[in-house]
């Protein structure tokens, strides 16, 4: 079970910061992270960590000013989002997969993920 937390409204330039916790058979996540979909618009990967070291992953589009980190103990992944565009508003979704780049992984493709938490919005204005 995946339970997001931190969604909101903010004025453009702002900052905003989502959690995720996870809960269940953990220990087979392999990455864990961020995607977003705005209305008409595919899904589309956002930031996601790799769960067994600090390796990370962004969209072109937040490099710079999104952040992705993860605290192991609790099985939780942050999202720290400054500068905030309106371009950044969208439904924010957790997720994790259990598979593996050597097995064919595209990191940052929605269609590999397996588990999904409820979203949490975001709007910038």
């Amino acid at each position: 079970q995946l339970v997001e937390s931190g969604g909101g409204s903010v004025q453009a330039g702002g900052s905003l910061r989502l959690s995720c916790a996870a809960s269940g058979n953990t220990a087979s996540v392999t990455y864990m992270g961020w995607f977003r979909q705005a209305p008409g618009k595919e899904r589309e990967g956002v930031a996601i960590t790799y769960t067994r070291d600090n390796n990370e992953f962004y969209a072109d589009s937040v490099k710079g000013r999104f952040t992705i980190s993860q605290d192991r103990a609790k099985n939780t992944v942050h999202l720290q989002m400054n500068s905030l565009k309106p371009e950044d508003t969208a439904m924010y979704y957790c997720a994790t997969t259990g598979k593996r780049r050597a097995d064919g992984l595209v990191v940052l493709a929605a269609g590999q993920y397996n588990y999904w938490g409820q979203g949490t919005q975001v709007t910038v204005s």
